[in-house]
């Protein structure tokens, strides 16, 4: 597909709620009614191009042939530094092979230079109409995407002057980037008032979807949202009746908005059935969330895998745009698989590397803030695994493993001390405190509830009432509880947060059970230290069944009442068990056993006897300087506060792979891995 043809898909939320903000179908949109010399042959979405350089470097681009398409244009640079065409080229070379926009924008800022005409006449008697018309189109996308919207409006306003071309439609973009909603809103309007063109109609309703969801008017959103969808069937879907990407993510999008869960689900499914490799849209990012919200873990691991393939095709400038979003789904995920080293590693990057986003509503601020919660968690949850290591480790090991515990304790601080700073703004907070707030970064609903310890019990209250105030709970009053419950937790206010916690378990969604967990969790400390042990333990037992990893997230302890036989390699596991900083004895707690069945089995059960976890002893690891009872309990809290399956390493490294950035498409198994992944 030619760049210039069909420009990228561009996003409402950072999790890709797309809006079709595209630059005109074809260049040549722009150019209509002029005398253009050469042959019928398309190149950079433009016809009537002639000159040899040009079309053997669009030839090299149409076969993939990423590295001589480079070395054509700079060769063609080298020999006429002068040319607008040249300097062209390298650009769009630059942008679709490499995602590399900063030196873009250098090449396409001295193509201007080089045709600054002021006229189309001008610019025809110059010869160079093409390539001034060709260069303003692009400076337009790619200052967007580098998020100047300003300057993307400029050359905008320039089309119109010199060539005459309407551009209202692709004006909506960059007012929603500025926030400019009453000028989006009416730009739009403009366009469906005034214009018949499928495409700018379209665009118009995505402009509409976007606003709309802004102002706090989902229904509204969502029926622009599907007037995209219904404006041109031959824009939206192929022949064989498949959907563009960014049209369902948008509509997903807004559906979760309105606690549609299903719904949102659905429009992601049919999403994933067809790669879309130029779309910023993964859907499966969208239901990696999804899953894992509804503690569908299974099903999260399988979209994990179709989000590594969906990452391996896209194109470079897609990965330049979205490779955070990647990271940071990736690492909550890994997070709740119990590696909270390689979640912490993931999540580093993604704060420490700047993305693109002017193809997103968010910005960068936005993705930082995001990224440093999610690094704060993640460490903290490392510190607490490495707690867990050294109470089964030999001196000096466990001292090392101490020494390294506290050390991911300082990474936890640090990036807890940034996410705060980065959420301190009251509008940013009412924003984020709304269940699956639009045009914004996505975190979790059982995520965000840790911003109340970052950023203070007492803060959150107040911004929590002003939010309520505003509306944002309205569809939903379960979640405004949720929150009062963590700033209960944090005050020690059992009382209120027993009573705060029945309110928000029964109003909150059916799917939403990763945040009911969280929610058990808090309860059951709290009726535990009220002597209320039935619901304590009946709590620890939900809050455990849906989210395993819950307990070291949080720093917790369950009561057990840990028992073994009189033998002295049981004897010493239950020593290890009793060390662990997930366990508490307690003779009225849950039951933990050491059992002698077959091989060695440890065994955490409900008071009634019920299995929550039961791992056995497998072969023993002679290359490990552990002995066979440490193996035993490191298997243990591996499978016990994890998802019980393993991720293995070469996955893992490959999630922070440069996949994301170098595009894989002629990699040997990629098509094996897509059939895979793909349903018909």
């Amino acid at each position: 597909m030619n760049r210039l043809a069909s420009r990228l898909s561009l996003c409402l939320s950072s999790l890709c709620l797309v809006a079709m903000t595209t630059m005109p179908a074809r260049a040549q949109d722009g150019l209509d009614g002029l005398d253009l010399p050469g042959t019928a042959t398309v190149c950079f979405g433009m016809l009537g191009i002639s000159e040899q350089s040009a079309l053997q470097i669009c030839d090299a681009l149409a076969l993939k042939e990423n590295v001589k398409a480079r070395e054509l244009a700079q060769r063609w640079i080298a020999e006429e530094p002068q040319s607008a065409a040249a300097q062209f080229a390298l650009a769009e070379v630059l942008v679709n092979v490499e995602g590399n926009l900063a030196r873009a924008l250098f090449h396409l800022n001295r193509a201007e230079e080089l045709t600054n005409y002021s006229s189309m006449g001008r610019a025809m008697a110059a010869g160079n109409a093409q390539w001034h018309f060709l260069t303003l189109s692009q400076l337009s996308y790619v200052n967007q995407l580098m998020g100047n919207q300003e300057a993307s409006l400029l050359y905008l306003d320039k089309m119109e002057d010199i060539y005459g071309q309407e551009m209202e439609s692709f004006r909506g973009w960059p007012l929603i980037k500025m926030q400019r909603w009453d000028e989006a809103r009416a730009s739009a309007n403009s366009v469906l008032a005034n214009s018949n063109d499928p495409r700018e109609r379209s665009r118009a309703w995505n402009t509409l979807c976007a606003v709309e969801l802004a102002s706090l008017r989902p229904a509204e959103s969502l029926e622009a949202c599907d007037n995209t969808m219904n404006e041109d069937d031959a824009l939206a879907s192929d022949d064989n009746g498949r959907v563009d990407t960014v049209y369902l993510m948008n509509a997903a999008e807004v559906a979760l908005s309105m606690l549609r869960a299903q719904d949102a689900e659905d429009y992601l499914t049919r999403a994933t059935r067809f790669l879309n490799p130029d779309s910023v849209g993964d859907p499966w990012i969208n239901l990696l969330y999804l899953y894992m919200n509804q503690s569908r873990f299974d099903q999260a691991r399988s979209a994990l895998d179709g989000l590594l393939v969906w990452r391996d095709q896209q194109e470079p400038i897609v990965g330049v745009m979205n490779r955070a979003e990647h990271f940071l789904v990736s690492a909550t995920f890994l997070m709740l698989a119990g590696y909270p080293e390689d979640a912490a590693t993931l999540s580093a990057t993604a704060l420490n590397q700047p993305d693109r986003t002017g193809s997103f509503s968010a910005d960068e601020a936005q993705k930082d803030s995001i990224a440093a919660l999610i690094n704060h968690i993640a460490n903290r949850a490392a510190y607490e695994q490495k707690l867990e290591e050294a109470s089964w480790l030999d001196f000096p090991e466990s001292l090392n493993a101490r020494v390294d515990a506290l050390g991911f304790w300082f990474k936890s601080w640090r990036s807890g001390r940034h996410a705060a700073s980065l959420f301190a703004d009251p509008q940013t907070l009412m924003n984020r405190l709304r269940p699956y707030a639009p045009l914004d970064v996505h975190i979790p609903e059982w995520v965000e509830p840790d911003l109340v310890a970052l950023l203070g019990p007492g803060v959150i209250s107040s911004i929590l009432e002003q939010t309520r105030e505003a509306g944002a709970f309205r569809l939903n009053d379960g979640y405004y509880f949720a929150y009062r419950v963590e700033v209960n937790a944090l005050k020690g206010q059992d009382i209120e947060l027993l009573r705060n916690a029945e309110r928000a378990l029964s109003l909150l969604p059916a799917e939403e059970v990763m945040l009911k967990a969280r929610l058990s969790a808090r309860v059951a400390d709290a009726a535990w230290r009220q002597g209320n042990l039935d619901v304590a333990l009946s709590n620890y037992e939900e809050a455990y069944k849906a989210d395993p990893s819950l307990l070291r997230r949080l720093g917790l302890a369950l009561p057990v009442r840990i028992t073994g036989v009189d033998a002295a390699f049981e004897r010493q596991v239950v020593d290890y068990l009793a060390g662990s900083p997930r366990f508490r004895a307690d003779p009225n707690g849950l039951t933990l056993e050491v059992l002698p069945q077959n091989e060695l089995t440890i065994c955490l059960s409900s008071r009634g006897g019920v299995p929550l976890s039961c791992v056995q002893m497998g072969d023993f690891d002679e290359t490990m300087i552990l002995t066979p009872e440490q193996q035993l309990v490191q298997e243990f809290h591996a499978k016990t506060f994890g998802l019980g399956y393993d991720i293995p390493q070469s996955q893992r490294t490959r999630l922070l792979g440069s996949s994301v950035i170098i595009s894989s498409q002629n990699r040997p198994d990629a098509r094996q891995d897509r059939d895979s992944v793909l349903r018909p």
